[in-house]
């Protein structure tokens, strides 16, 4: 995306003002290649195969419309490979396949390709957060201005948002990915930082994140109570 000539874009009729972002701004969203048995296997073991994908699909379009007006640069990294024909519009989103041996090695490693591009303000979020809006992530790149970091704490101790100002690689090292001491041990690293910190929210991993939510509800009408 080019540079905004002026601080405002028309959305859903409404002038929204972008005084907040700049053009340094960038948003890594981490995706994982939507597939039949693949991903979402903790949900799956509730829901079925079959269910647990219709239910990531819907979550990866709700991660698109809380994103594509977004005034940032913004760049998928997908799981596997580049889907060229899909839900992102390539002229709105870039995209990359992530590259480590674990989440930390691929986080850390897109971190450090944004920071060598220039990017003054970075934040990474995955795509399975159905309690996320796009004023969460304004707020969360206006939260840099003042902070260097700024991380969303998820429910099951891990986090749903981080984002920096400066490359800090020990976030992403000695971590156990997935459990719930991944915040703990982030926020110990952060302990003599300028950190902001998010509304805690929750993500979806287990039936029982989604088994009271309404908009769910279509995608789990096999589910006996």
């Amino acid at each position: 995306m080019g540079i905004l000539q002026n601080n405002k874009v028309e959305r859903d009729e409404k002038i929204i003002d972008f005084t907040l972002a700049n053009s340094k701004n960038l948003l890594l969203i981490f995706t994982r290649n939507p597939e039949l048995g693949k991903g979402k296997r903790r949900l799956a073991a509730t829901v079925g195969d079959k269910a647990a994908l219709a239910i990531y699909e819907f979550l990866l379009q709700h991660t698109v419309s809380i994103t594509r007006n977004l005034y940032a640069e913004k760049l998928v990294y997908y799981s596997e490979e580049i889907w060229e024909e899909d839900i992102w519009d390539a002229s709105k989103y870039g995209k990359r396949v992530q590259q480590g041996n674990d989440l930390g090695d691929r986080m850390a490693n897109a971190f450090k390709d944004g920071f060598e591009s220039d990017f003054n303000k970075i934040i990474i979020i995955g795509s399975d957060m159905y309690d996320l809006s796009q004023n969460d992530l304004e707020e969360a790149f206006k939260a840099l201005d003042k902070k260097d970091f700024v991380i969303g704490p998820a429910q099951d101790g891990g986090y749903y948002l981080l984002g920096m100002k400066t490359y800090k690689p020990e976030l992403f090292k000695d971590k156990s990915w997935g459990t719930e001491t991944v915040l703990k041990d982030t926020l110990t690293n952060l302990k003599n930082e300028n950190i902001a910190l998010l509304e805690e929210r929750n993500d979806v991993d287990y039936f029982e994140d989604i088994k009271d939510i309404e908009a769910f509800q279509p995608f789990l009408k096999h589910i006996k109570s």
